[in-house]
């Protein structure tokens, strides 16, 4: 048996703002865009040749009133979640994307457990890490 990640969750408030970073700045492809009605879309992208997906999901989507809102809070502050991409070349895709105005958390810096990396959040808060080993 082979247990492999086949899609992660990333929360939004604002899905045209997630989808063009994740489109227009990151370059993943989207694979799929549904409204699923009540205020519900599925978004799903993935980097060229990846079977592996993110899904663009509203803040607190199927939760309770209390729960989405404190899910909110949390989104805005930049603690709800977050992905770390690998790269093969760091300098040129953060400044490609520095350039877009994403807010930059991390210029690209060595760390001492052997990755360079750097860190910006996207549209909506959540932490995006760019890797290069």
């Amino acid at each position: 048996m082979t247990i492999r990640i086949q899609h992660s969750y990333i929360a939004f408030d604002d899905a045209e703002a997630a989808l063009g970073f994740y489109r227009d700045v990151v370059g993943f492809e989207v694979s799929n865009d549904v409204d699923m009605g009540g205020g519900m879309r599925w978004i799903t992208l993935a980097p060229a040749g990846s079977d592996v997906s993110i899904v663009l999901t509203p803040v607190g989507a199927g939760e309770s009133d209390a729960d989405r809102e404190v899910m909110a809070d949390l989104l805005a502050k930049g603690v709800l979640g977050g992905l770390v991409l690998a790269t093969d070349d760091l300098d040129a895709d953060f400044e490609r994307i520095a350039a877009s105005g994403a807010d930059v958390i991390q210029e690209p810096m060595d760390q001492p457990w052997g990755v360079r990396d750097a860190a910006f959040r996207d549209p909506a808060g959540n932490q995006l890490r760019l890797t290069q080993h």
